[in-house]
Formats: structure tokens, C-alpha cells, sequence
């Protein structure tokens, strides 16, 4: 008959069953072999380990072995100084399950000291969601919306705003957030610190930059059932990200007309997937290192698109390396300025309506350029690049680039084709974000175009 039992230790009574062991890895009771991996009973202070056993038909040595595996596979006190940076990284790590969730379409709790909401982006949100949403937080639910959105809805508010949504319509959430000519139809109310933290997760899970958000109790909910991420956490995942910047591979990968290149692989950063450093040739790091920050562009760098130059300035910039002193490319996952390929192609949409490509950002709810590039700087010091010669037409790079620690030698341009397709484009940039494109190509392809 089996007997149910609980043994308690002390750190005494470890001494003793590992005296009842012979051999420091392995003992044999009963016929069977139990590996004993070392083990600091220290950290045991008193444990009670239940045993359901028949205690006349078990050896005592054996009793000793298994209660040393229990002991073994138990989890460790996380010591005192260890304690903050494991939950800063657990916090973190709720993060990344958050930006996952909202990308799926499900909601998750957003919580701090102050108080908790329930958020969910809008893409996909109809009308199960919309009841699911309703059901949870009653009347109390709002639209949250960026700055850059409230500013093509015509009003001018620095931080966003919210909208109350008393039914939780569907069709009204979609016109207020995406519509090109969409106007309000309720009062703006500011953003909460909760509220600003569920559009940086959008941000985060690169979808459309509005939520709809509702303050609740945490005792109301079944915690299980939503995934729980702290505001400062959200607020700290950016610089996080540049903290864990780190090399996770390398190889030659030969190209054509450049055929000694290396592949640097990073993690960190921005974007959801890893960034590149393409280095070209064997360039001297003691001395100033041609670079270009290229932001990946799906449409222009594989397929060639006509809309930009980002293909042309990818391919010029390797044969400029390779049949000079070589360089290094840093290929960044920043697709679309930052606004992921979905938010993109939305874009793209809106410019053949006839929208210019900032203003189709705006209806979108981002801002002129969503992109980072302090994070290539510490690429560059991973690499031992601390001096560069930049290829680059836009001035924030070369500004990014010096904050970050980088002395920057020299700049130099890289021009792609201009088209019909892609002279408006350009024209903005010039334009409005000031960057050093030149005139006479695009006024000669506009006065074709006109």
C-alpha cells in the first residue's frame, strides 16, 4: 500500500542524504541510475518535498536520490540584486506579447500605479469585437487618436486626443480613424497617460495608430484572459531596444560587382526583425568609413518600383563601395519611414487619390517621419566605425548620426532615377523635409507631367 508522507529538511539533513550517496554523479538504488547534479543546499534553507511511496519496498538511498532531483529541478531564489533588472526584463518581455496581441486584433490591459484601461487597435475591430469590447467596459469606452490625425480632422492638439464612444459603433470607429474625409462629430478630450501609452503599442506593432481604449478595475476582469503589460515598460521598450543591440551572426555573402561583402546581423533596434550591416570591401576603420543608412524599402529595393529611388540608391551605393575603398550599408528595417509595409501600401492608396506622401501619412495618423537612426550609430561603434563619410540626401541622417556619437567627415549625395511616378515624391522631400535633391531634374520631369 502506498502511503502519502511529507519530508521536511533542514540544511543538516542535506549533509546527511548526500553522505547516504556514493559517487559524486551517480548512484545506484534499486537498479536504476539517478544523476545528481551539484546542488547548493544553501539555497534550501527548509523545504518539505510530499513523497507517495511504499517506504518498506524503497531503499533509503533512493529516497535520498529522488528527494535530491525534486530538490534540483525546484526554482532558485532570484538573489536581491538580481531581482530589478529580471523584472525589467519580464516587463519587456510583456511587451513584445502585447505588440502580438494587437497585431492579432485582441485587446490587452494596460496598467500602472494610477489606475488600468483595456485597449485593442481598430484594424479588424467589427462588430463581435465591438460587442466583446461593449460587454467589458460598458459606456466608458473612447477613441484614441494621434496628433497628426486629429490635425487632418482639423483639430491642432500637440499630445492626440480622445472621443467618447458611447455604443461602440464599428463603422463610426473606421470613419473617424481612416477616412480621408472624415470630420468630428464629438468633442476632444486630452490623452491619458494609459491612452498615450496604447497608441506607442500601436506604434510598436506597426498598425494603424488608434485604439479604442476603456478604464477598468482589474477585479472586474478575468486577468487570464488578457494579456497585463505596464505602461512604463511600453514607455522604456524603445531605449530597451538599444540597450540589447547586439551582433547574432555573420558571413560572407558575395555579391554581384561586389563580391567581398560580409553580413553583420543586429538585434535591437527598431522595426520587428533584425537590422543589417552590409560591409563592402575592407574599409579602413582607422580612417573615415564611407556609410549609408538605407531604410528597407519591399517595393523599391526588390521589385523595383517606379514611386521612389530607394532601389537605384541601394544598388549605386554597393558599386560606389566596391569600386572604391569599400564601406558599410547599414540595411534597416524601417519600412515605409517607420510605418510598417501594411501602413504603406495604405499610403500608397491615399497618394493615387492624388495625396501628396506626407499628407496621406497624416490620414493615417503618423507624423512626417516615424524613423530612428540613433540605434545605427551604435551599429557603426559595434563595428569600430567612429569617423564616416555619409552618402546621404537627408540631413536628419547626418544629424542622427552626430547625436549618436558619430563624427561625421563629410556628406555626399546618392541620386536615384527620377520618373513620372516618382517626381512628386522627390519634390516633397525637397521640399518639405529639406533634403539635398537639387532642382533641375524634377522641375524638368513636373513641366512634363503638368
Amino acid at each position: 500500500m502506498l502511503h502519502n508522507a511529507a519530508f521536511c529538511f533542514t540544511l543538516a539533513t542535506f549533509s546527511s542524504l548526500q553522505s547516504m550517496i556514493t559517487g559524486s554523479c551517480l548512484s545506484r538504488c534499486g537498479g536504476f541510475s539517478y544523476p545528481i547534479p551539484p546542488t547548493d543546499f544553501t539555497e534550501f534553507p527548509r523545504t518539505c518535498i510530499p513523497i507517495r511511496a511504499a517506504p518498506d519496498e524503497v531503499p533509503p538511498a533512493a529516497i535520498a536520490v529522488r528527494l535530491l532531483m525534486s530538490l534540483h529541478s525546484m526554482p532558485r531564489p532570484i538573489p536581491e540584486h538580481n531581482r530589478e533588472s529580471v523584472a525589467r526584463e519580464a516587463a519587456l518581455i510583456d511587451v513584445e506579447r502585447a505588440v502580438s496581441e494587437l497585431r492579432a486584433g485582441r485587446p490587452v490591459i494596460i496598467a500602472s500605479p494610477g489606475g488600468s484601461i483595456l485597449a485593442q487597435g481598430i484594424e479588424g475591430f467589427e462588430a463581435a469585437q465591438a460587442a466583446q469590447f461593449l460587454s467589458m467596459a460598458g459606456m466608458r469606452a473612447r477613441l484614441v487618436l494621434t496628433s497628426a490625425r486629429l490635425r487632418h480632422l482639423g483639430v491642432d492638439r500637440a499630445q492626440g486626443g480622445a472621443l467618447a464612444l458611447p455604443d461602440i459603433d464599428p463603422a463610426r470607429i473606421e470613419m473617424l480613424a481612416l477616412h480621408r474625409d472624415a470630420r468630428l462629430d464629438a468633442p476632444v478630450s486630452p490623452l491619458s497617460a494609459l491612452d498615450a501609452a496604447a497608441l506607442e503599442l500601436t506604434r510598436l506593432a506597426l498598425i494603424v495608430p488608434a485604439a479604442v481604449c476603456a478604464s477598468i478595475a482589474l477585479s472586474s476582469l478575468d486577468r487570464t484572459q488578457f494579456l497585463r503589460v505596464d505602461a512604463a515598460a511600453i514607455a522604456d521598450f524603445r531605449l530597451a531596444g538599444l540597450r540589447n543591440l547586439r551582433i547574432v551572426g555573420r558571413a560572407p555573402v558575395p555579391l554581384e560587382g561586389a563580391e567581398a561583402t560580409e553580413f553583420v546581423v543586429f538585434r535591437g533596434g527598431e522595426g520587428l526583425r533584425d537590422q543589417v550591416a552590409v560591409i563592402v570591401g575592407k574599409p579602413d576603420l582607422t580612417r573615415p568609413v564611407t556609410v549609408r543608412l538605407h531604410s528597407a524599402c519591399l517595393t523599391g529595393d526588390l521589385f523595383g518600383s517606379l514611386k521612389c529611388d530607394c532601389g537605384d540608391q541601394l544598388r549605386e551605393t554597393v558599386q560606389s563601395m566596391a569600386a572604391g575603398e569599400g564601406g558599410i550599408l547599414l540595411y534597416l528595417d524601417q519600412e515605409g519611414r517607420g510605418n510598417g509595409i501594411a501602413n504603406k501600401m495604405r499610403a500608397y492608396r491615399l497618394q493615387a487619390q492624388g495625396f501628396d506622401t506626407y499628407d496621406a501619412d497624416e490620414v493615417l495618423g503618423f507624423d512626417h517621419d516615424q524613423r530612428r537612426f540613433d540605434f545605427a550609430g551604435l551599429m557603426l561603434r559595434q563595428l569600430g566605425v567612429s569617423q564616416v563619410r555619409i552618402m546621404t540626401n537627408n540631413p536628419g541622417k547626418i544629424e542622427a548620426l552626430r547625436r549618436a556619437g558619430v563624427e561625421v567627415v563629410s556628406d555626399h549625395r546618392i541620386l536615384g532615377r527620377t520618373t513620372d511616378e516618382n517626381v512628386r515624391y522627390l519634390a516633397s522631400k525637397r521640399d518639405r523635409q529639406g533634403h539635398f535633391l537639387g532642382t533641375d531634374g524634377l522641375e524638368a520631369n513636373a513641366r512634363t507631367t503638368d
